[in-house]
């Protein structure tokens, strides 16, 4: 201990005598320890903590596997409640298991009213993820029986903000969609499951209900029973799959089961784009690692008189080492130290600006397990960089560098490892500026990507239409036609339209039945994209009609059934022929047969990187009522679309305006220019792009500094050596070509290492990357052109300050 102790005072004492090099090297390692911090603390809270649940490794979530015929590459369909029935009841595997739906609620009367998600649960839902509410009860066995469903359990979040946290709101009554409905629990912080929902609601099924097999809108999860695998659940749940698909081949034929950890569940959308950040911002810290190292390796080389000093008397190879590497580590540990300020700045950034697209979120902090990564990747940063220099120090001959003519052979043989450690720190850094580059060239690719419609001047916003207020179809259409007459009328607006789901935000999937081709089994029948809109939302949206007519008030309830059908559609159902006057029926709706009067151009309905297009079928919103489907105390959400001539939010607060003089009572939400949907559409390429940017031009800059340096030493080694050829007749140019030429050959070592690790490394960013390839020539020859310039201006500076060097002074010295 007190050699340990006498170690780092010495250390201290030495950085304090080299306050350039200590403030160089601390910069290099804040930055470099800093980074890797923010992105572990990402990763630690989103993919590597426990769920907050009881034994969580144990919950699972429940997926249909739809036919591949119907469903091309989809692997994962929601749930019908017949199928689900069954699956509770033949299996074997889960301990407990829980259906839920999404459902939306209008909040509050008059006022202020609002609209609020909410989770429709089966009655074992809380049970099953093993949490208690923090008043109150949780909804329990019982709840699901005819007139329980007006009892309500509140978030967290919304007991807080909504009702100030008011003890005592247990056994009150909240208006919801105009009923009353009782408040029996509040959750506790850490539940949010689903994340969507701010309340849950007993889920009440009729026997019809019950016995629905075909539709498919429910999500479901499970508890495994101890000691039974992942595996073992899979292989029994596709059994039981399989059996339902004999059992009833119109319904099931073709469609399976699979089971998925909830964790994966979760997080499996962003856990690759997690992991290649971790990985890149690893690289980072190598690179400032071999650049300390290189720093180190030039001062230590310095002191090779005083080393041998120590060990003419009497100091071993392990006393230096040791010496050599606490500098080092002490070094790493003060630039840990300002990596948390880094790091802290770099995760609140990143939260900010991810917001809610980013599952558990608000768990990403900066607690005791994040510090002692910290501190662990400090002393191993530390020792990495200081194992190089003190091992050459080491190894070193005494005798040599006591000897005057000893300098020349140590600062060759110094310079071989210091350029290994530039090719290390070039090759890393074109890696990580080929990965930057394919990502810009993606994102790039998806702003420019043309998704069917114009996006500028369109303002949207989602409107709460309640079947309360509107309980039969007539009044239903009269309220949108009044609503669009009125915004249509605001000073600024060109055209206003509604849709149920609008572009890039999904949307229902059903089964159609072509007349005139032959009858299949729902199980068989082809799936395309059906959205409900109303009259002027081609208009709004600038989605060209390539044939026949737009809806209009004519497509009224009682009118004959009329439906508009996307180009891809109608090219996929009837080639070669005019679709419009064609027949088809919604096999979820089959009343009516609904007659193609227009055909639509294509638009990119479920994400903006698809490359083929979704067949649509748009049928006119006056012609569906709501509690057919939804329930009597339910809340349908529009999303209205209103091009204007101006900034769309400059029109937001006259748009309200207008629909509440049509319904005081319509609560508005997601008021937004369609132009930031497309952006948030795209957040998450961006946000990989621009850290991928960040930690490569980080990269750059260390890559840089780090040719730099090794050329400033070796000038500074070889100044002697200049001022002679100087004397003996070399110009400037010579002198610099010397320099230049011994600066770019490990920088050219490296990028060919660099471009042939990259190439081997491609296909881990082929899912993150859109319209360009993992490959692609363009982008590796012009970051290795940009790797190649920065190499030469580095090489440049020390080759001028070669050229300064006074021949006769050096002649004298001699």
């Amino acid at each position: 201990m007190s050699t340990f102790l006498h170690d780092v005072i010495r250390a201290l004492k030495v950085l304090r005598k080299t306050p350039g090099f200590t403030l160089a090297a601390l910069v290099v390692l804040a930055l470099g320890i800093g980074a890797n911090t923010a992105i572990f603390s990402l990763v630690y809270g989103v993919l590597i903590r426990p769920l907050p649940f009881a034994q969580p490794e144990r919950l699972v979530q429940l997926w249909h596997v739809p036919p591949q015929k119907s469903f091309p590459g989809m692997t994962q369909f929601p749930l019908s409640p017949a199928n689900y029935l069954d699956w509770e009841q033949q299996n074997s595997v889960f301990e407990s298991s829980a259906i839920y739906a999404l459902t939306t609620f209008r909040f509050g009367g008059n006022g202020d009213p609002q609209m609020l998600r909410a989770a429709n649960v089966e009655p074992t839902f809380f049970s099953t993820f093993g949490v208690e509410p923090l008043l109150g009860r949780a909804i329990a066995p019982g709840d699901d029986e005819a007139g329980r469903e007006y009892e309500v359990v509140l978030s967290h979040g919304l007991w807080t903000t909504q009702f100030g946290g008011n003890p005592g709101i247990v056994g009150q009554n909240v208006e919801l969609n105009g009923g009353k409905y009782t408040v029996i629990g509040v959750m506790p912080k850490t539940f949010a499951t689903p994340p969507w929902a701010a309340m849950w609601t007993p889920l009440v099924w009729t026997p019809v209900q019950r016995a629905v097999r075909g539709e498919h809108h429910y999500l479901a999860v499970a508890r495994l029973k101890t000691r039974v695998t992942i595996e073992q659940a899979q292989a029994q749940m596709q059994t039981i799959a399989a059996r339902l698909a004999e059992q009833y081949p119109e319904d099931n034929a073709g469609w399976g089961a699979k089971v998925i950890a909830l964790r994966e569940q979760t997080t499996g959308e962003v856990r690759k784009p997690l992991l290649v950040l971790l990985g890149a911002v690893a690289f980072v810290l190598l690179i400032a690692c071999a650049n300390v190292a290189n720093m180190m390796l030039a001062k230590t080389l310095d002191r090779r008189r005083e080393v041998a000093i120590c060990t003419a008397l009497g100091a071993s190879r392990r006393r230096v080492i040791g010496q050599m590497i606490c500098e080092a580590v002490v070094l790493a540990l003060a630039g840990g130290a300002l990596g948390l300020i880094v790091a802290d700045f770099g995760t609140t950034l990143v939260v900010n600006f991810l917001g809610s697209s980013l599952p558990r979120i608000g768990e990403i902090t900066l607690d005791t397990t994040v510090l002692g990564f910290t501190l662990a990747i400090a002393v191993l940063t530390g020792i990495a960089a200081g194992v190089v220099p003190a091992w050459k120090l080491a190894n070193d001959d005494p005798h040599d560098a006591l000897k005057q003519g000893g300098r020349t052979d140590a600062a060759s043989a110094g310079k071989r490892t210091r350029n290994i450690l530039v090719v290390v720190e070039v090759a890393l850094s074109l890696m990580l500026l080929v990965g930057a580059g394919l990502m810009i060239r993606t994102f790039w690719n998806l702003r420019t990507a043309y998704p069917g419609f114009d996006p500028a001047h369109v303002l949207t916003m989602t409107v709460g239409v309640s079947a309360v207020d509107y309980p039969g179809p007539e009044p239903e259409a009269a309220f949108f036609n009044e609503v669009l007459r009125r915004v249509r009328a605001v000073p600024g607006v060109e055209d206003a339209g509604a849709i149920d789901s609008l572009p890039l935000e999904g949307g229902s999937n059903q089964p159609i039945a072509i007349e005139g081709q032959p009858a299949l089994a729902m199980a068989d029948q082809p799936e395309v994209s059906v959205r409900m809109v109303t009259p002027g939302y081609f208009r709004s949206m600038r989605i060209p009609l390539l044939g026949g007519r737009d809806f209009s008030d004519a497509d009224a309830p009682g009118a004959v059934k009329t439906i508009i059908v996307s180009e891809s559609l109608a090219k996929r159902f009837w080639p070669n022929e005019d679709p419009i006057g064609k027949r088809l029926t919604l096999t979820f709706f089959p009343d009516s047969v609904r007659q193609v009067v227009g055909v639509s151009g294509d638009v990119k309905v479920n994400d903006i990187d698809t490359n083929e297009p979704a067949p649509t079928l748009y049928w006119p919103i006056s012609q569906f009522h709501q509690p057919e489907r939804f329930g009597k105390f339910r809340s349908f959400p529009l999303r209205l679309a209103v091009r204007t001539v101006k900034d769309p939010l400059s029109a937001a607060a006259d748009v309200g305006t207008a629909i509440h003089q049509a319904s005081p009572n319509t609560p508005l939400i997601r008021v937004q220019p369609m132009e930031q949907l497309l952006v948030d559409s795209i957040a998450p390429r961006r946000f990989t792009m621009l850290l991928l940017a960040t930690f490569a031009g980080l990269a750059l800059l260390l890559a840089a500094v780090g040719i730099y340096s090794v050329l400033a030493y070796a000038v500074r080694q070889r100044v002697h050596e200049i001022g002679i050829r100087m004397a003996l007749g070399a110009n400037i140019r010579d002198v610099l070509r010397m320099v230049v030429v011994e600066g770019m050959r490990p920088a050219i070592v490296g990028i060919a290492i660099g471009v042939a690790a990259a190439l081997e490394l491609a296909s881990v960013l082929g899912s993150l990357i859109y319209g360009v390839r993992a490959t692609d020539a363009p982008t590796f020859v012009s970051v290795s052109l940009v790797l190649l310039t920065v190499a030469f201006i580095a090489s440049v500076l020390p080759a001028y300050r070669a050229t300064k060097v006074d021949p006769l002074q050096m002649l004298r010295d001699e």
